[in-house]
């Protein structure tokens, strides 16, 4: 594709504007409300990204061939009432329709969490994608699901892509984009880390100790196939449960026949360990989706979550969500660091990160993966 202007909406850090920029685009304009992406974004980029889209008026936006936007999902109140572009008012999906509306740019390329595709029992989506082709856009019959791991980037983080030509741009009836199955290998992964953190990002001495104790319960036990949650509070229990939801009926019952199948570990086990009351309540839980791939809790990929403890293969690193569930390399026993996160996101090693760890964290959390992005573009602009 030849040189081309973009503007980049709810642009974050500039996942969008360094995949554009890659392709050949110039940057027109760019909006952000975030203090802080706004600096990190101005750091990188040397354009101010100050604007509050609700705020600025179309016409004040400079001509464009692309937009992109990776707007926040939002329910339409009116959905369902086929009202059109006046569903979307109020939203911030409607900054982006009245932008269409007025400069009519090539392309499109949205981009939003997965949720997007259930939300409000669908009609999201259908309100989105009817106001999409009314304003002459050819957009895809259902959304792209895409995660950078498909692609070849070690990292599982499914999202939602919206693209689209003009119509009296492209002589194609239906937009197709290919998404192919997933590329998984350890080396992959590997190359995603820096080979020195200087010690700043090692966990706690409380999460090795806990780690160190669910290994060795995972060591000792007869089938190391576990295809469920483990909830150690289940394993002495034999209460009465049909009044619980059948789902929760059924992680307990699975439970408890772990729990008397290596009864006299696990035992052994809750005794060493204080019966666990030195844990937090949640990291009684424990989630090992290793298979027999792994002889250890160390040799995964780690995260603290809400729902309990996670051993991941090291195929690939789970989603970055800012701030929280921040990975723990296993074998190295600390947490990744703020620019092995940008390496998840495909950032460029020159990109100026953010000093705070949290809002780097946050940021990349929140942005856009740039190969992604690249390879979503790259199949849309041979549309045209």
């Amino acid at each position: 594709m030849p040189k081309f202007k973009f503007i980049d909406l709810f642009a974050g850090i500039g996942g969008f504007h360094i995949a554009m920029h890659d392709l050949g685009g110039e940057c027109v304009f760019a909006s952000e409300i975030n203090k802080y992406a706004i600096k990190t974004y101005f750091d990188n980029f040397g354009i101010s990204s100050s604007n509050d889209i609700t705020k600025v008026p179309e016409q004040a936006i400079p001509k464009h061939d692309v937009l992109c936007a990776g707007f926040p999902c939002q329910a339409f109140s009116k959905a369902g009432k086929q009202n059109g572009f006046e569903d979307t008012r109020g939203t911030l999906f409607f900054d982006i329709l009245r932008i269409l509306k007025y400069h009519k740019p090539k392309y499109i390329i949205l981009e939003n969490v997965r949720n997007l595709v259930s939300h409000d029992k669908g009609l999201t989506w259908k309100v989105i994608h009817k106001n999409l082709v009314d304003l002459g856009y050819l957009i895809p019959h259902k959304p792209i699901i895409i995660s950078p791991h498909q692609i070849g980037v070690p990292q599982l983080r499914d999202r939602v892509f919206i693209p689209g030509i003009l119509k009296e741009f492209s002589n194609q009836k239906e937009l197709k984009i290919v998404v192919p199955e997933s590329k998984r290998n350890i080396t992959q992964a590997n190359n995603a880390l820096n080979s020195s953190s200087n010690g700043e990002f090692a966990i706690s001495n409380y999460e090795e100790y806990v780690l160190s104790a669910w290994d060795e319960f995972l060591q000792g036990l007869e089938n190391k196939t576990i295809g469920f949650p483990i909830w150690a509070n289940e394993f002495t229990k034999n209460d009465n449960i049909s009044d619980l939801p059948s789902w929760k009926q059924v992680f307990i019952l699975k439970n408890r026949k772990l729990y008397k199948d290596n009864q006299k570990h696990i035992d052994g086990w809750l005794k060493k360990h204080n019966y666990l009351k030195d844990f937090v309540r949640t990291h009684t839980k424990f989630e090992w989706q290793a298979g027999t791939s792994l002889k250890s809790v160390w040799d995964g990929i780690i995260q603290f979550r809400p729902s309990g403890i996670r051993v991941k293969r090291p195929t690939e690193f789970p989603a970055l969500v800012a701030m929280v569930h921040i990975p723990i390399i296993g074998w190295e026993k600390r947490r990744i660091t703020p620019r092995e996160a940008a390496n998840l996101q495909k950032f460029p090693q020159n990109f100026k990160i953010n000093p705070n760890p949290q809002q780097a964290y946050k940021q990349f959390g929140n942005s856009v993966n740039v190969d992604v992005v690249k390879f979503i573009a790259k199949q849309l602009f041979s549309y045209g």
